[in-house]
């Protein structure tokens, strides 16, 4: 299967189409990164107004830690959609081409056809955020340094010292690539139904926005299922960023506040991936292919 998966992974690097998502993040990266660098100090000084009255901020808030929160912030919201455009054509793009008969005809069973494919979109997702952590990380690093990074919430202010923050987003990042994984193996599963690539778009990027939406409306019966909805868990990477605290209300360096739920949406999101890609084998070593 591994043969497998590499000829669809070069499959994928062969389509033109592939490097849109490449060269979205990059553009994306460049005017935040291009913005902040120009009105920065003001951006700062926005988000610093209701502490800066009663504390004294020492170093430089303003650095790359800061600004890839801020990219994150934003990327991972639109990320899912350039996801999609490569995992949901896997099997319709191949029934759009007429190919897709041609493919079972293989010695290799239909199950092993959809994992080596599957394994191909996750490798595309794995690149697309290695290539967003280059831009937005480690580019931003060298643009702006490093410094304490500062994560202020709607009710508090948390400050991380400087040598405690690359490992949360090492961890941040891992839980980035299980939050898409969860959107591929979705666009995947829809992929399965359709003859073109542009049904399952529509479908996974819909599915996102019903989710999103139904998982902010302050409603009892949405609020009471809405922890079943993968798009809830899709933001928890931000807990890494927060620390738990003393006795003293003090914040102590190297922990992280709430790991238990962290890794409950981690478990969640991985149980989708699982029922995504499990259903889309199931329908397809039953579904009659015409195409």
């Amino acid at each position: 299967m591994w043969k497998l998966t590499q000829i669809e992974i070069i499959k994928i690097f062969r389509r033109p189409r592939t490097y849109i998502a490449f060269v979205a993040v990059w553009a994306i990266v460049s005017l935040i990164q291009l913005a902040i660098y120009v009105d920065g100090p003001k951006y700062m000084d926005f988000v610093l107004k209701d502490i800066k009255d009663s504390f004294d901020v020492i170093g430089n808030p303003l650095n790359g830690y800061f600004v890839c929160f801020v990219i994150l912030q934003t990327l991972l919201v639109h990320v899912p959609l350039l996801v999609a455009l490569v995992s949901a054509d896997m099997i319709a793009g191949e029934a759009n081409m007429g190919t897709l008969r041609l493919l079972i005809t293989k010695p290799v069973s239909r199950t092993q056809l959809l994992l080596s494919k599957f394994l191909a979109s996750s490798f595309y997702t794995l690149v697309l955020l290695l290539w967003i952590a280059l831009l937005g990380l480690f580019l931003s690093m060298v643009i702006f340094g490093t410094d304490g990074m500062i994560n202020a919430k709607s009710y508090e202010i948390i400050i991380l010292n400087g040598n405690d923050i690359f490992w949360r987003y090492l961890l941040a990042f891992a839980y980035a690539t299980l939050a898409l994984l969860t959107v591929a193996a979705l666009g995947f599963f829809f992929s399965i139904f359709a003859d073109n690539s542009l049904g399952p778009i529509v479908a996974t990027m819909s599915v996102i926005i019903v989710f999103t939406i139904l998982t902010t409306l302050d409603i009892p019966l949405f609020q009471s299922v809405r922890h079943l909805f993968f798009t809830s868990h899709m933001i928890a990477w931000k807990g890494f960023f927060e620390m738990k605290t003393d006795a003293d209300g003090l914040s102590l360096p190297g922990t992280i506040r709430n790991l238990p739920a962290v890794l409950r949406s981690a478990g969640v999101l991985l149980l989708h991936v699982v029922l995504f890609v499990g259903g889309a084998i199931t329908v397809f070593r039953k579904k009659d292919i015409l195409s």
